[in-house]
């Protein structure tokens, strides 16, 4: 496959700006609110989320953009669909959490976030086998976030 710049850099784009705004939610509450929460032993440091976010969106721009270089193919349309979802829903939390200080609905919302990603990663199979493992490192952090959110949303 010949790489085609005009699409990739869209595709990697878009979801680094949801990142990007999404994080001027966070960065106002991760020095004010968030450090008065009880949180579980295995929080991470706050300097770890920026590196491994900009990973994730990155990986899942790239997968997008194969998806969208497979040569028409019945599940396209849904592949689309469900990216875009995940990708609302992932803007979304940062919302939810740090701006709005909802860590129950954020939790739920997270669950909906984690069941979207495996959507995502079984309609992208259909397609391209590559395109859905790029998610796999996604649906392992939000598995994990899910699990911290859980965790504060409970001790707190």
């Amino acid at each position: 496959m010949k790489l085609n710049f005009k699409q990739l850099l869209p595709c990697i784009a878009i979801p680094l700006a949801v990142g990007a705004i999404s994080g001027i939610a966070t960065s106002t509450s991760v020095t004010t609110w968030f450090v008065v929460l009880n949180k579980p032993s295995f929080n991470p440091p706050n300097y770890l989320f920026a590196p491994v976010w900009t990973t994730l969106y990155i990986l899942m721009g790239v997968s997008f953009y194969i998806i969208l270089q497979t040569p028409k193919h019945v599940w396209l349309q849904r592949a689309q669909l469900i990216f875009g979802v995940q990708l609302i829903l992932n803007f979304c939390w940062s919302f939810l959490f740090f701006k709005f200080h909802l860590v129950g609905v954020a939790f739920i919302e997270i669950l909906l976030i984690w069941l979207s990603i495996v959507t995502m990663i079984v309609v992208f199979t259909k397609i391209n086998k590559t395109a859905a493992l790029l998610q796999v490192p996604y649906l392992l952090w939000v598995s994990f976030a899910s699990v911290l959110n859980g965790a504060i949303w409970f001790l707190n």
